[in-house]
C-alpha cells in the first residue's frame, strides 16, 4: 500500500481545511456512499457506529453487546444504525476495504476480522493475513489487489474519519453518535440502552 498514505493526508488536510474554514456543506446525518445502515431508514433513533477493525474494545462491543442490540433495537424497528470506519492505521484501513469491497457481504467480512483480529492486526505481515481473509471469503488475489489500490475508496473513509473528528470530536473507537450526540468507549447491552432517548 505503498503511496496510499501520501493520499489520505492529501485527502485529510483538504477536509479539515474545509471544516476550519466553516465552508463544508456536511451537515448533521450527512450521508455518505459507503455508509452501511441497518434497520428501518425512519426509525426514531439514529445511532451512527466509528470503529476500526483492528480496535480490540471494537472487537468485544460487536461480540458481546451488538447482537443484542441488533435484535431488541434494530431489527424491531427502533434503531438505525450507520455503520462507519474509523480506522487507526494503515491495517485498519486496509480491512475496512475489504470488507467494502465484499459488496452485500461486508458485515460477515466485518464480523470475520473481528472475530480473527488476532491472527491479522499484529502480524509480521498483516496485509497477507488480510488477504487470506479476503481469498477465504471468495474474493479473487486480482479482486483484492484491485481493492486495495482504490483511491476513491481510501479517499471517502478518510473523508468520513476526519469529518468525525473534525466536526463530532471522535478521536476514539467505537464511538457512537446517537441522534447526534457523542457516546465513547465499549460497553454492555445494558449500558448502551441507558443512553437512548426513550422509545415505545
Amino acid at each position: 500500500m505503498r503511496g496510499v498514505w501520501r493520499v489520505l493526508a492529501a485527502a485529510a488536510l483538504a477536509v479539515v481545511a474545509l471544516v476550519a474554514s466553516g465552508s463544508t456543506s456536511w451537515a448533521e446525518g450527512q450521508t455518505w456512499s459507503l455508509d452501511v445502515t441497518l434497520g428501518k431508514a425512519n426509525a426514531p433513533i439514529t445511532v451512527v457506529e466509528y470503529f476500526s477493525l483492528n480496535c480490540p474494545h471494537c472487537a468485544r462491543f460487536a461480540a458481546n453487546a451488538f447482537p443484542e442490540i441488533k435484535k431488541n433495537l434494530i431489527d424491531t424497528g427502533k434503531v438505525k444504525w450507520v455503520m462507519r470506519d474509523f480506522p487507526l492505521n494503515d491495517v485498519a484501513m486496509a480491512a475496512a476495504m475489504i470488507a467494502h469491497c465484499s459488496g452485500d457481504r461486508y458485515m460477515a467480512f466485518v464480523d470475520t476480522f473481528f472475530q480473527t483480529q488476532d491472527s491479522w492486526a499484529i502480524a509480521k505481515d498483516p496485509v497477507a493475513e488480510i488477504k487470506k481473509v479476503a481469498l477465504l471469503g471468495g474474493m479473487s488475489n486480482s479482486a483484492v489487489d484491485k481493492c486495495l489500490a482504490d483511491n476513491a475508496m481510501i479517499k471517502e473513509i478518510t473523508a468520513r474519519a476526519t469529518e468525525a473528528t473534525a466536526k463530532f470530536k471522535v478521536d476514539a473507537t467505537p464511538s457512537f453518535l446517537i441522534d447526534g450526540k457523542l457516546a465513547t468507549g465499549e460497553m454492555s447491552y445494558q449500558d448502551f440502552v441507558k443512553l437512548l432517548p426513550a422509545v415505545n
